[in-house]
């Protein structure tokens, strides 16, 4: 009978447990075990210095109750930790306005103004929202009145096929909040971080001149 013989440099597992030796099952249930242990110790020491050092309170894994202002009403809902104020806004509220383009952060299809300051709203947890004010393009019309940025963009035809329209018209919104009177290159800069890929730029920058009561830009056929 051949004797079998570990590997060299190697531990000697035996399928067995007798002869001293270590079995193969025991072995990797007594790692497993151990592992185990090392990461429940770990997370539990990590949510103890969380709850403790940082005073901060721990929420999750299940549905936790908010409240969210938007468009100046209260709105309460049930959501997971890890929800979006973009899924928030357009799955549990119906603000569909609000697009979700690239979910990046990077396209501006989703901007919103919270506390009159411009977000993405795909970046932002729902949960960090709470205690602020949040503005979605619908909450721009007022007493069934557009908005000047809403009404040049329509007189401008500042738009394709329109999914960008809403994020384009929530930043130049927040640029004139901000900065009344823009000039043009102000105006490129301040929508920079929004995509339209159907290419209305001119027609979106002219919108937001006249939205300042400044006089338009006009094209080489000398047409506003």
């Amino acid at each position: 009978m051949t004797e079998e013989r570990p590997e060299p440099g190697g531990t000697e597992l035996r399928e067995g447990s007798g002869n001293g030796g270590v079995s193969r099952r025991s072995f990797m249930q007594t790692l497993g075990i151990s592992a185990g242990a090392s990461a429940l110790a770990v997370a539990q020491e990590s949510a103890s210095a969380t709850a403790t050092e940082g005073g901060v309170s721990i929420v999750g894994p299940e549905p936790v109750a908010i409240e969210l202002r938007v468009n100046g009403e209260a709105k309460r809902l049930m959501v997971d930790p890890a929800t979006t104020l973009l899924e928030a806004l357009r799955s549990e509220l119906g603000m569909i306005g609000t697009k979700e383009i690239c979910d990046r952060g990077a396209c501006g299809g989703c901007s919103v103004l919270m506390d009159d300051r411009l977000t993405s709203a795909c970046m932002t947890l729902a949960l960090d929202a709470e205690g602020s004010e949040i503005t979605t393009v619908e909450g721009l019309e007022k007493d069934g009145k557009l908005d000047p940025v809403q009404t040049e963009f329509i007189r401008h035809d500042a738009m394709q096929c329109g999914y960008c329209t809403p994020g384009l018209v929530i930043a130049s919104r927040a640029l004139l909040n901000e900065n009344p009177k823009p000039t043009l290159e102000e105006i490129k800069e301040g929508l920079a971080g929004n995509l339209c890929r159907c290419g209305t730029y001119t027609n979106v920058f002219n919108a937001v001149l006249d939205a300042s009561g400044q006089k338009p830009i006009q094209d080489e056929g000398g047409q506003p």
